[in-house]
C-alpha cells in the first residue's frame, strides 16, 4: 500500500477528486482539497486542469505534509475519504454477430496475423475498410467472437458514427463511453479529454482486450483512442483508408459470385436456390457482391408472395428503367441504394410514405410515437409499419424498440421523399417532426422541474405526458436527447429560431439532474449563437448563456464558462430581469469555487445577494427570493471554508439550513448539513459533525441520491474513525 503522503499517493488523490467533480459529492471533495492546498501554500492556488498542473499542486502538498505533522494528519484524514483506485472490473462484450456469414478467409487471416504480432511498442491496430454495404462491421464482430479466447478481459465495441446529430463521437465522448463499458462509474470519469486518455491508458495497460472502433471518420478522430498496451488489439472500421493512421490494412471488397451464392444459400436454403436458379445471375449482378444487398434480396427469393403490393407509381420520365422488371436502374453503382430501391418499390403505399418521411432527417434512433406524428397515423399502425420496414432491411433495430436508417438507405429515402412529396411536403413533414420533439421536451422538462422559472412554459397543445415522477421525466429527456439535439439543428437550419431556443431551454433539467454535458454542448452552442443574433439582450439570451456556462463549467472549460456567465449577466441586466441577473452572477461564483478562487467566489455570491435585494414583495420572482438567498448563504459558507474562515462559514451555512428546514426542502437541507459537517471537521470538531452526517445520510437515502450517500459515509468515517 502506498504511503498516504507520498507523491504518487497525493497525485492519485488529486486525480480521483478531480475526476469526480461532475457529482455534488465530488464538488464537496474538490472544494475541500482546494481549501487544504490554499492552507498549505499560504496563498491562492488555482485549481489544476491539466496533468502537469496537478503534478505541481501535488508537489506543494507533498512538501507541506513532509515538513508539518499537523498538515500531514489533516491530509491523511481527507485522503481516506477519497476512493483512488477507480478499479475497472467490467468485461465488455461485442454486439451479436450475424447469423449467416460467408467466410472472408483472406481478411480473417490478415486479422489473425496482426493479432499474433509480437509486441514491439507499436499500437496493435488493424484497419478494415470497404464500402458501406460490404460487411466491414460484420467482419470485425464475427472475427472478434471467433477470437474471443485471445481477449479474456473483454471485447469493447464503440460505434463512432452513431452518436447524434450530424456529427460523430468526439474523442472525449468516445473515451467516456469506453471507460463506462470498462467498468468505471460515471463520477470517476475525468471531465477533460487529456485526463480521460491518461485514465484509459492506465485501465487497459495490463488487460487482454479487443477494441472495435466502428464507422471511423478520420485518423484524428481515433488517434486519442489508440494504446500501445501489448495485449490490446484495436480494429478500426471505416469506409476508406484513413490517411495518417499507422495501421495494418485489411481491405474488404465485394463477395465474388461463388461466395455471394453461398451466402444466399445459407439464408434461403438449397431448395429455394434451386428454384431460383434461372434468376440467380441477375440477382447476383444487381447485388454487386454486397452482403447487405444479398440479405435484402433473399426474402424475395424465399417468399415472393409476401411482398405483393399495389403497382408502384411510374418512375419519372428521366429515370431509366429495366424493361423486364420495371424497376429503376440506379445511375450510381451503390448496391445499398439499389437494394433499397428494389425493396422500396414493393412496399405498400402507407409503408413507403413512412419510409420516405422519416428519412428526411438523420434522426439517431426514433420510436413509433415520432413516426406516427410525422406520418399522421396512430402509434399502433406506425409500430406495425416500422417493424415491416425493418423486416426488409430498410430500417435497423436500435435499442429500446427504436429504429434507425443505414446512412446510404436514408439517402435513398430522402431522395424518394423529394421525388414524391415535393419540397412543400418534405418541409411540412420535417416541421411535424420538430414540433413533436418540441412538445415532448417541454412537457417532460415541466414534469422534471415544475418549480423552475428557467424551464419553458407548457405549450397549449402539449402532450399529456403523464410521468410517474420527476425521475421518469428526466429519463425520457435522456432517452430522447440525441433526437432533441438533431431537432435543434433542424430548427436552426429551417429558420425556426423560437422553436430552436425553446428546445434548448427544455434541456435544463437534464443538465441539472443527469449531466450528459458533452451531448448537449453542440445544441447549447447553437442556441447561444442564435440567441445573440435573434434576441440579444433578452431573457432568452441570458438563459441560453447560463445553460452553456453551466455545461462548460462541468466540462472544466473554466475560462470559456466564465465568459458565458458574464454574457448571461449582460443580457439579463439589459432585459431588466433581476432574478435572472442574480442567477447569472451566482453561476459565475460557482465557477470560481470550482477554480479554487474562493475570495472571488465569495464576492460573486455577495453581489448576487445584493441584486436580489432589488426584488420587491410584489415584483416578479419575489416568491423565489427566500430560497435563492438561502442557496447564496450556503455558497458563501463554502467559499469561506475554502478561505479558512470557518466560524463565518458556519454562520452562513446555518442560516441557509434554517430556511431549507422551514420550507421542507429535503435535498438542500441534506446538502447544507454536508457543508456544515465539512466545516466542523475542518475545525477539528468531529463529534459535532457526526450527527449531521447521519441526518444527511437518512435524508438522501430516501431521495435515492446514491453518490451523495457514498460520499457521506466516507465523511462519517472521518468523524468516528481513529485519530492519528
Amino acid at each position: 500500500m502506498l504511503d498516504p503522503i507520498s507523491m504518487a499517493a497525493i497525485t492519485a488523490v488529486l486525480g480521483a477528486v478531480g475526476s469526480g467533480v461532475a457529482s455534488e459529492a465530488g464538488k464537496w471533495a474538490w472544494e475541500t482539497a482546494g481549501g487544504l492546498v490554499r492552507r498549505m501554500a499560504g496563498r491562492e492556488v488555482v485549481a489544476p486542469t491539466r496533468p502537469e498542473e496537478r503534478d505541481a499542486v501535488a508537489r506543494i502538498v507533498h512538501d507541506s505534509v513532509r515538513s508539518d505533522p499537523e498538515l500531514a494528519r489533516t491530509w491523511s484524514a481527507f485522503a481516506r475519504t477519497v476512493e483512488t483506485t477507480g478499479a475497472a472490473v467490467g468485461r465488455p462484450r461485442l454486439p451479436s454477430s450475424v447469423r449467416f456469414f460467408t467466410d472472408r478467409k483472406g481478411a480473417m487471416r490478415l486479422l489473425d496475423r496482426e493479432a499474433g504480432r509480437k509486441a514491439d511498442g507499436r499500437p496493435r491496430v488493424a484497419l478494415l475498410y470497404g464500402d458501406d454495404s460490404m460487411g466491414t462491421s460484420a467482419l470485425a464482430v464475427h472475427w472478434g467472437w471467433r477470437a474471443e479466447s485471445l481477449f479474456p478481459d473483454g471485447q469493447l465495441y464503440v460505434d463512432l458514427g452513431r452518436r447524434g446529430t450530424g456529427s460523430a463521437h468526439t474523442a472525449g465522448s468516445a473515451l467516456r463511453e469506453m471507460l463506462l463499458r470498462l467498468g468505471l462509474r460515471d463520477e470517476r470519469i475525468p471531465p477533460s479529454q487529456t485526463e480521460r486518455i491518461d485514465t484509459f491508458h492506465r485501465v487497459v495497460a495490463d488487460r487482454k482486450l479487443l477494441l472495435v472502433l466502428d464507422h471511423a471518420r478520420s485518423a484524428a478522430q481515433i488517434a486519442p483512442l489508440l494504446t500501445s498496451a501489448p495485449s490490446v488489439l484495436t480494429l478500426v472500421v471505416a469506409r476508406r483508408p484513413l490517411s495518417g493512421l499507422d495501421a495494418f490494412p485489411v481491405p474488404v471488397g465485394p463477395l465474388d459470385d461463388r461466395d455471394a451464392a453461398r451466402l444466399l444459400t445459407k439464408i434461403v436454403g438449397k431448395q429455394v436456390m434451386r428454384s431460383a436458379r434461372a434468376a440467380l445471375p441477375a440477382v447476383l449482378a444487381r447485388c454487386g457482391g454486397s452482403p447487405y444487398a444479398l440479405r435484402a434480396a433473399a426474402p424475395r427469393l424465399l417468399d415472393p408472395g409476401r411482398f405483393t403490393a399495389a403497382p408502384p407509381p411510374p418512375p419519372p420520365h428521366d429515370e431509366p428503367t429495366d424493361e423486364a422488371t420495371g424497376v429503376l436502374t440506379m445511375r450510381d453503382s451503390d448496391p445499398v441504394r439499389t437494394a433499397a430501391e428494389d425493396a422500396y418499390r414493393l412496399l405498400r403505399p402507407d409503408a413507403a410514405r413512412l419510409y420516405r418521411l422519416m428519412g428526411l432527417r438523420p434522426w439517431p434512433a426514433f420510436d413509433a410515437e415520432a413516426a406516427a406524428r410525422v406520418a399522421g397515423i396512430d402509434v399502433d399502425a406506425a409500430e406495425e409499419l416500422l417493424g415491416g420496414l425493418a423486416d426488409v432491411l430498410l430500417l435497423e433495430h436500435a435499442d429500446n424498440g427504436r429504429y434507425r436508417y443505414r446512412p446510404s438507405v436514408r439517402a435513398h429515402a430522402e431522395e424518394a421523399a423529394f421525388r414524391h412529396e415535393g419540397i412543400a411536403g418534405c418541409s411540412a413533414a420535417t416541421t411535424r417532426a420538430v414540433e413533436h420533439y418540441l412538445r415532448l421536451s417541454v412537457t417532460a422538462a415541466r414534469a422534471a422541474l415544475p418549480e423552475s422559472w428557467r424551464v419553458p412554459e407548457a405549450l397549449t397543445d402539449g402532450m399529456d405526458g403523464a410521468y410517474a415522477g420527476r425521475g421518469d421525466a428526466v429519463a425520457r429527456l435522456a432517452a430522447e436527447l440525441p433526437n432533441l439535439v438533431e431537432a435543434v439543428a433542424t430548427a436552426e437550419e429551417f429558420g425556426q429560431p423560437d422553436t430552436m431556443l425553446t428546445l434548448c431551454r427544455a434541456l435544463w433539467p437534464l443538465q441539472l439532474k443527469a449531466g450528459h454535458h458533452e451531448a448537449v454542448l453542440p445544441a447549447l452552442r447553437i442556441g447561444a449563437a442564435v440567441a445573440d443574433a435573434q434576441v440579444p439582450g433578452s431573457r432568452t439570451a441570458g438563459a441560453l448563456h447560463v445553460q452553456l456556462a453551466h455545461t462548460l463549467g462541468e466540462l472544466q472549460l473554466g475560462d470559456e464558462a466564465g465568459a458565458e456567465a458574464a454574457a448571461a449577466a449582460r443580457d439579463e441586466r439589459a432585459a431588466g430581469h433581476t432574478r435572472g441577473l442574480a442567477s447569472a452572477i451566482e453561476i459565475l461564483g460557482l465557477l470560481r469555487l470550482r477554480q479554487w478562487r474562493f475570495a472571488d467566489a465569495y464576492d460573486c455570491f455577495g453581489e448576487a445577494y445584493t441584486v436580489l435585494d432589488g426584488i420587491g414583495p410584489d415584483d416578479e420572482g419575489a416568491a423565489d427570493v427566500p430560497r435563492a438567498r438561502a442557496l447564496l448563504e450556503r455558497h458563501r459558507g463554502r467559499a469561506l471554508r475554502g478561505l479558512g474562515r470557518l466560524g463565518e462559514a458556519q454562520e452562513h451555512v446555518r442560516r441557509a439550513l434554517a430556511v431549507f428546514r422551514a420550507n421542507g426542502d429535503a435535498y438542500n437541507t441534506a446538502r447544507a448539513l454536508t457543508d456544515l459537517a465539512e466545516i466542523l471537521l475542518a475545525g477539528e470538531e468531529p463529534t459535532a459533525a457526526l450527527p449531521l452526517t447521519d441526518e444527511a445520510i437518512r435524508i438522501l437515502s430516501e431521495e435515492n441520491a446514491d453518490q451523495h450517500v457514498e460520499y457521506l459515509r466516507r465523511l462519517r468515517e472521518r468523524c468516528s474513525g481513529p485519530r492519528e
